[in-house]
């Protein structure tokens, strides 16, 4: 019996998720397609990207709270940028960029200098640039020929470059944005897994105060976890305003939570319980999948959010709850 729940908190989520696969298929043959597939890819890219973000956080022991607004704000920079002040796309990244950096470094500061809880600190940043994103485009979204304060009409419009990252195809089959968060993720897992400051990252969150006392400046690497989710959320964010050309004000909207969720479902990936860069691909690629396969079966949007949910309480329970009941 111990073995039995040993092999289903290690590969109990693999196995249902690629019976899901499998079923969906059967039910319906073009849920197996390429081109659904690479659909699928594509839908997940920018959530995916966010809960790469958050996990750096959560290794931590924290919580970023201010992903989709730092996202949805490099949305409408990077938009206001090339539309309205008619400037170079490469301003436009690297603007973004930096405002990404300034609001991790910020939320750092504040949780580790200032000691606000991490909560309620990216909670307020989260209500910040929420509205200070509204403020250039006066409450408006961004778009080619738009009409300016003055009356004037916009006479920047989105570069064939920028367009390229949300909307381009390698070989004219894989999305850039798929690979950017390939790229990205492998990167990523290989930071956290083999090397030195991936090890301290995760001796932080298990034990802050014996990291400390071996003499690691433990301060300055949660810093830098929640510098990086800023800095990933603005690579979220230009990807974002790139794929759908245009500076939306509502394009920020339910990325928080899709993202945690699939962070948080990456607990249950291989039994690791704990967050980890391969867990989150592996969640946000299920909630993909999953949406996908629903929608294709003609599931009423209204039940997605609830079938989330359930998704995401039933791996937990089962990661936590399974392993402590055997102890």
């Amino acid at each position: 019996m111990e073995k039995f729940v040993a092999f289903a908190i290690k590969y109990g989520f693999l196995i249902v998720m690629a019976g899901s696969f499998i079923g969906f298929g059967l039910m319906e043959p073009s849920f197996w397609s390429w081109s659904n597939m690479f659909s699928i890819l594509l839908g997940i890219t920018i959530v995916g990207i966010l809960a790469l973000g958050v996990t750096f956080t959560l290794i931590v022991d924290g919580f970023d709270l201010s992903i989709g607004s730092t996202a949805a704000i490099c949305v409408m920079i990077s938009s206001y940028v090339m539309v309205v002040l008619n400037m170079n796309y490469m301003y436009a990244i690297l603007l973004s960029i930096l405002l990404g950096v300034t609001i991790g470094l910020v939320n750092g500061l504040l949780i580790v200098k200032a000691k606000i809880p991490d909560l309620l600190a990216t909670l307020g940043m989260m209500f910040l640039i929420q509205g200070l994103q509204l403020i250039p485009s006066a409450g408006m979204s961004i778009g080619t020929g738009m009409m300016l304060a003055d009356g004037s009409e916009a006479e920047g419009e989105f570069a064939q470059q920028f367009l390229f990252l949300g909307q381009g195809r390698l070989f004219n089959l894989i999305p850039i944005p798929v690979i950017v968060f390939v790229i990205l993720a492998i990167v990523i897992y290989f930071v956290l897994q083999y090397t030195k400051w991936g090890r301290i990252l995760y001796a932080i969150g298990g034990n802050e105060k014996a990291v400390k006392l071996a003499g690691v400046n433990v301060e300055k690497y949660k810093i830098a976890a929640y510098v990086l989710s800023g800095t990933i959320s603005s690579i979220a964010g230009i990807l974002l305003a790139a794929r759908i050309g245009r500076g939306d004000v509502t394009s920020g909207g339910g990325l928080l939570l899709d993202a945690v969720a699939a962070a948080l479902i990456g607990y249950a990936v291989l039994g690791v319980k704990k967050p980890n860069a391969l867990g989150s691909v592996v969640g946000v690629i299920f909630i993909g999948m999953l949406l996908n396969g629903l929608t294709m079966l003609s599931l009423p949007y209204y039940t997605q959010d609830f079938i989330k949910g359930i998704v995401l309480v039933a791996a937990l329970i089962f990661t936590f709850g399974l392993s402590k009941s055997e102890i």
